[in-house]
């Protein structure tokens, strides 16, 4: 058994073709079902608590054929005994109300493990090319947010009625309500999906960060929720390569640069430049991203999960000192470097985690909110 403030382990789901780094290097993976659902499997017994699938509905670099997210999660779901499964979905693709009834009925046939993560969008081509209203950037935060009120108030509330720029409802009630709500992640890096996050998720997604990045960041978003009274929790992404040697594991990076795709990366680059660009105070995701980072399409080498087990281990200690309470880990050869990341990282965190001062612990969960507030999940 786990403490209740251990570190979480989640890992990306390849239910999109192309895996996780943009290059031409090998990469074993397979977007079908049963792939995914032996290493769904594979994952909870080794020691992972969540699987995030991916969203698209069109190709986008590299990806040029993608399995649906909520389906998807909803198969592994089915296939496992005690992962939770976070499934991307965003607003304006999604009726609030349809997600709403399909997450109340998951939740009652997996034991509460469907979780959500809310994506306010930054692909515009994806939704000008299926015919959907593109809106600039606040705007997609505005809608983003009235999405998870109007999810939230038909889960909690009889007679819901509900009067939003974006979604509107009268005298609604859903039966049978979920005993346990879905648990609401978003990600975001500006000064609105901060303050999004502060008023209503449960959990803030940080693409890959250093250290110091994710302190301010964890420290930013704790302010905002501070002025509701709510504890956020936090994800950092992390691509994990984990090698005997840390010359072996950095030679991988290495590898993976050199041999990008260099033209799906800088169609990439192009494709984000708005969602940095578009933010009044120019802090939107990849905003100071460069080549090499988009490689790994969330800055994923930047959290420097990069070395030996140990190395790795020691690492994600000190994300947890700054506030993270869950890696969500990418990897190359996705299945077989699961297992082996479960098998010899995870452990190896678990006693980092028992050597903690008892100090560090209680301060850590006291500038968390120390549970003030709703917290769903």
């Amino acid at each position: 058994m786990t403490s209740p403030d251990a570190l979480s382990f989640a890992y990306w789901v390849p239910n999109v073709s192309g895996g996780l780094v943009v290059s031409d290097i090998e990469q074993r993976t397979d977007h079908s079902p049963a792939y995914n659902i032996d290493m769904a499997r594979t994952a909870e017994q080794v020691g992972f608590d969540y699987a995030l699938t991916q969203v698209r509905y069109l190709a986008s670099y590299g990806a040029d054929a993608q399995q649906e997210s909520v389906a998807f999660s909803l198969a592994l779901l089915g296939a496992t005994e005690r992962l939770k499964v976070i499934a991307a979905v965003h607003p304006g693709q999604w009726p609030p109300h349809i997600l709403a009834k399909l997450a109340a009925t998951a939740q009652s046939t997996s034991g509460n493990r469907l979780a959500l993560n809310i994506v306010s969008g930054w692909f515009k081509k994806e939704y000008t090319d299926l015919g959907l209203a593109w809106l600039d950037h606040e705007e997609r935060y505005r809608r983003a947010e009235e999405f998870i009120e109007f999810l939230r108030g038909l889960w909690d509330e009889e007679e819901f009625t509900y009067r939003g720029d974006f979604y509107r409802t009268r005298d609604v009630t859903f039966r049978p309500a979920p005993d346990t709500n879905p648990e609401i992640f978003q990600g975001g890096n500006s000064t609105s999906a901060q303050a999004m996050a502060g008023r209503l998720s449960d959990w803030y997604f940080m693409n890959g960060k250093t250290l110091e990045g994710a302190a301010e960041q964890v420290q930013a978003v704790r302010e905002q929720a501070a002025l509701h009274g709510r504890r956020v929790r936090f994800g950092i992404n992390g691509f994990a390569v984990v090698r005997d040697s840390e010359a072996e594991a950095v030679a991988v990076v290495d590898e993976i640069i050199a041999k990008a795709n260099t033209d799906k990366v800088n169609d990439f680059g192009e494709a984000v430049k708005q969602a940095g660009a578009s933010t009044a105070d120019k802090k939107g995701m990849w905003a100071d991203s460069e080549f090499k980072d988009l490689v790994q399409y969330n800055d994923g080498f930047r959290t420097g999960l990069i070395g030996t087990p140990e190395q790795v281990a020691e690492r994600i200690v000190e994300y947890k000192k700054v506030g993270i309470d869950l890696v969500l880990t990418g990897f190359l050869h996705v299945r077989e470097e699961v297992e082996r990341f479960g098998r010899e990282v995870i452990p190896l965190v678990r006693e980092l985690e028992r050597d903690l001062p008892e100090q560090q612990h209680s301060q850590r969960l006291v500038a968390a909110g120390g549970g003030a507030g709703r917290t769903v999940g």
